[in-house]
C-alpha cells in the first residue's frame, strides 16, 4: 500500500504540531520519522493511522482519499511504546484478540486462528511463550508480541511509536536487527517513530527530518547523514563541531584561523557556521607556520577501536571534538597537555540562514 498526506495542518491551541507536511511513503518501504520530542512525528503517525484528526489536509492510502475513514477501516496494524497487551490474557489470547473481535462475518474460524496465532509467535520466534502472561516476559519479548498482534490482522501498513524507547540500550539494538529482518521478509509498508538518529539510520530505508512540525529533509540514510540540508539536519545526526567566522573567497576567517571552504561549491561571502563531523577532522603535532586551528589535548579516550579527543581551542577556548583509530592514536603517541594543529577534510557551510556553500 502507498501512503502519502497533503498539505497535513494540526494545532493544540497555540502550539502548531504540523504546518502544512506533505509526503509519500512508498510501498513495501520502512520510513523513520526522526526528531526531538515535540517536532510533531507521533501527531502525523496518529492522523494515519485515524486515531487524531488533521484541521485540514488528506491522508491517502493507495491514492484514495481516507480522511473520513474509521480507524477500523484502514486496515492499519499500531504497534505502542508501552506494548499495550492485556495482562489478564495469555501470549496466545493477546495475539488472537484482533482477530476475535472482528465482524462476524469476516471472523476465521477458531481452527484458522490457532494456525495464524501459531504462524505469528513462530515468525517474532517466541511461539514457545504462547501460555505465559505478559507480567511474566521481558520488555523485548512483550514487544515482539505486541508486533505479532498488530499483524494478527493482516494490516495493509504497520504504523510503529517509539517501539523501543522503553527498553535498555543492548535490547534497543537486538530489536531493531530484528524489526529490520522481519520487515525485509513481510514487505508491510511502514512507519515507525523515532528520536533516536542511530536507530533510524540503521533501521529505515527513508528518513524523513522534521522540527517543529515542519520537515527539513527527505533521503535514504546515506543522504540525510552525508548531504544534511540545514544546520538543523547536521547538528541533529549524530556529533558535530561548529566553527564561526566570516566566509570570503572561499576561506572562512574563524578566530586567529584560516580554514579553506571552497570545496567544490559556489562560494558565498558572510558570516557563516562550519559544521565537521569528529571523524572528518586531520590531527598533526603543531609545528611553527603550521595551517589549521591550533588546540590542546585536553583529554584522549582510547578504548576500543577508536580514540576519542577532547581538544581546546588556543584562540577562543571552544572544545573540539575528533575520533581517529586507536591504531593512529598509539602511533602517534599524544599526550595530554601537547599542541596540536587541527584541519578539516570535510566540512558544510551555511551562510546568511542556511544559503549553503
Amino acid at each position: 500500500m502507498t501512503i502519502a498526506v497533503h498539505n497535513i495542518n494540526k494545532r493544540f491551541g497555540d502550539f502548531v504540531a504540523l504546518n502544512n507536511v506533505s509526503l509519500d511513503f512508498p510501498s513495501g518501504e520502512l520510513t523513520a520519522l526522526l526528531g526531538p520530542s515535540g517536532c510533531g512525528k507521533t501527531t502525523l503517525l496518529r492522523i494515519i493511522a485515524g486515531l487524531e484528526h488533521p484541521d485540514s489536509g488528506s491522508v491517502l492510502l493507495d491514492a484514495q482519499d481516507a480522511s473520513a475513514r474509521h480507524v477500523r477501516e484502514r486496515q492499519v496494524g499500531f504497534v505502542f511504546q508501552h506494548y499495550a497487551l492485556f495482562k489478564h490474557m495469555t501470549v496466545f489470547e493477546n495475539v488472537a484478540f484482533g482477530l476475535r473481535v472482528k465482524p462476524r462475518a469476516e471472523r476465521p474460524s477458531e481452527d484458522q486462528i490457532r494456525r495464524k496465532v501459531k504462524e505469528l509467535l513462530e515468525l517474532v520466534q517466541l511461539d514457545w511463550l504462547a501460555d505465559r502472561y505478559p507480567p511474566q516476559l521481558s520488555g523485548g519479548q512483550r514487544q515482539r508480541i505486541a508486533l505479532a498482534r498488530a499483524l494478527a490482522v493482516e494490516p495493509r501498513v504497520l504504523l510503529l511509536d517509539e517501539p523501543f524507547g522503553a527498553l535498555d540500550a543492548k535490547v534497543r539494538k537486538e530489536l531493531r536487527r530484528w524489526l529490520r529482518r522481519l520487515h525485509d521478509d513481510l514487505h508491510v509498508t511502514s512507519i515507525f517513530v523515532t528520536h533516536d538518529q542511530e536507530e533510524a539510520l540503521e533501521v529505515a530505508d527513508q528518513v524523513v527530518l522534521m522540527n517543529k512540525g515542519n520537515v527539513e529533509q527527505i533521503g535514504a540514510p546515506d543522504q540525510v547523514y552525508n548531504h544534511p540540508a540545514s544546520p538543523f539536519v547536521y547538528s541533529f545526526l549524530g556529533n558535530v563541531n561548529m566553527f564561526h567566522g566570516r566566509v570570503h573567497e572561499g576561506v572562512m576567517a574563524s578566530g586567529d584561523a584560516s580554514i579553506n571552504v571552497a570545496g567544490g561549491g559556489a562560494v558565498l561571502d558572510g558570516q557563516g557556521t562550519a559544521y565537521v563531523r569528529p571523524h572528518d577532522l586531520e590531527i598533526d603535532r603543531y609545528s611553527a607556520g603550521a595551517e589549521g586551528i591550533v588546540v590542546k589535548l585536553r583529554r584522549a579516550h582510547a578504548i576500543g577501536p577508536l580514540a576519542q579527543l577532547d581538544l581546546e581551542r588556543s584562540d577562543n577556548a571552544e572544545l573540539i571534538e575528533a575520533v581517529m583509530s586507536n591504531e593512529r592514536f598509539s602511533d602517534l603517541g599524544l599526550k595530554e597537555g601537547e599542541t596540536l594543529v587541527v584541519r578539516p577534510k570535510r566540512l558544510q557551510v551555511f551562510v546568511d540562514e542556511g544559503s549553503a556553500i
